[in-house]
């Protein structure tokens, strides 16, 4: 069955346009209520901080109750702690309202199974086709009820402290923080804060439309800039849910998923708790992989995409796993990808090893890979100047490099990716493809 919503990662589209709609929310609402918790029982309903949530929010609690499902909502918490609440208290699923890294005129919908899973591709179906069927509203006595929970924030903090090793403490160290005026504006510093870091921040006062905006994991500029400013060991963003991170180290060196995964991987060796091997994608730069086979780790590709990564993982038995853009699985700790997590399990790597981040990243050197976006949709791929143009610079690069060209599960973007031995080469290249896909984009052949 084809889907007609859900992406890569839940559904996700322009605020205003269909689906994101209040009408569709509380259709999706009953749906997923009737088909999640079909004997009733509760969800749990989060956010991030941009100003469409409120709207979304009612509309999807309308829904629920309903469909006789209870709604337990947080406020604004980023997406993994609704990912940990869910199993906290029981709950039948957790739904976040967000568009992760997105600007703030988008939004979307992200679900959690009662174990804090992403839901599986046959549980997304199954709410497609609740959604075709009439919503009927339970009788009044039946219809769920709604209630805050007050200590979710309290309850998270404490839950991300649990996951370090008893006594682990980050004194002396000065860390600065960009929240991306997200979702965890409110926790990142305290999180650090309260394991003895000095920490000052960036992106922590969120006005509903300044999400992701020049700041966060997918804009590091300026938390490298401060970071050289004011003289911090490392710097730490996450993106507008929180599921992302991207570190910045005391040289002022943007350091991303790959580099992050490479270092967690090298501390449980050392400690003897690494699960077999190491999961990353399709676009995981090759330097990882030959880092992790120098030190005897095995390595794997999943598809591009969480969901994928986390499969994988759970295929294999392994339990670290990630992405260049931040999405950081560490399963012996959380059941999700959480840039909180990650970054203390980064920094229980460092501590252990008495190492600086640049230190621990010696022995790696990352491939010159470039990625570019080009607004188009999907079909652009079959385009036969396009086809015909990958299969010209893959001849050309022969062994020195590789390119993968992919739809975005979640913006209406065509990413171009050329990775190789020659950085001049792969600019070239990416360059020359990008072209070539906004051109069929257009209207060229």
């Amino acid at each position: 069955m084809e889907r007609r919503y859900f992406g890569t990662d839940g559904i996700r589209g322009r605020v205003g346009d269909a689906p994101i709609t209040p009408d569709f929310m509380v259709r999706l609402g009953y749906a997923a209520g009737r088909t999640l918790a079909p004997e009733g029982g509760l969800v749990v309903l989060g956010k991030d901080t941009r100003i469409s949530g409120y709207m979304l929010e009612s509309a999807l609690e309308a829904g629920f109750s309903a469909a006789g499902v209870g709604v337990r909502l947080t406020g604004p918490m980023p997406t993994p702690a609704i990912a940990y609440l869910t199993r906290s208290l029981r709950a039948r699923a957790g739904v976040v309202i967000s568009a992760s890294h997105n600007p703030y005129d988008d939004n979307g919908i992200k679900f959690f199974s009662a174990q804090g899973d992403k839901l599986s591709d046959e549980e997304e179906l199954a709410i497609e086709a609740a959604l075709e069927a009439p919503l009927q509203t339970r009788p009044s006595a039946e219809l769920g009820r709604a209630a805050r929970v007050n200590d979710a924030e309290g309850r998270y903090l404490e839950f991300c402290k649990n996951t370090t090793p008893e006594g682990f403490h980050l004194r002396g160290l000065k860390l600065v923080v960009d929240c991306a005026h997200g979702a965890t504006y409110h926790l990142a510093p305290a999180l650090f804060e309260e394991l003895g870091a000095t920490v000052e921040t960036l992106g922590v006062s969120p006005d509903g439309l300044n999400i992701n905006e020049g700041c966060g994991a997918t804009a590091p500029e300026a938390l490298r800039a401060r970071v050289l400013e004011t003289g911090a060991d490392l710097g730490l963003a996450f993106d507008g849910d929180g599921d992302r991170l991207i570190m910045v180290d005391g040289r002022g060196t943007v350091r991303d998923g790959d580099s992050l995964l490479y270092v967690l991987a090298q501390h449980q060796q050392r400690e003897g708790t690494l699960a077999g091997g190491v999961v990353g994608t399709l676009m995981s730069n090759l330097g990882l992989e030959q880092a992790l086979q120098a030190s005897a780790i095995p390595f794997a590709r999943a598809g591009v995409g969480d969901r994928y990564v986390l499969a994988e993982c759970q295929a294999r038995g392994w339990r670290l796993g990630g992405e260049g853009s931040g999405h950081i699985l560490c399963l012996d700790a959380h059941s999700t990808g959480d840039g909180m997590i990650a970054a203390l399990q980064v920094l229980v790597a460092l501590r252990a090893a008495e190492q600086t981040l640049e230190e621990a990243l010696a022995p790696m050197t990352l491939c010159p890979q470039v990625l570019i976006n080009v607004a188009a949709e999907r079909a652009v791929l079959k385009a036969p100047s396009v086809v015909a143009a990958v299969a010209d610079l893959e001849q050309a690069l022969g062994n020195r490099g590789r390119i993968l060209l992919r739809a975005s599960g979640t913006q209406p973007l065509v990413r171009v990716m050329v990775e190789g031995l020659d950085g001049d080469e792969v600019q070239g290249a990416a360059t020359r493809l990008a072209d070539t896909v906004r051109a069929a984009a257009a209207g060229g052949a």
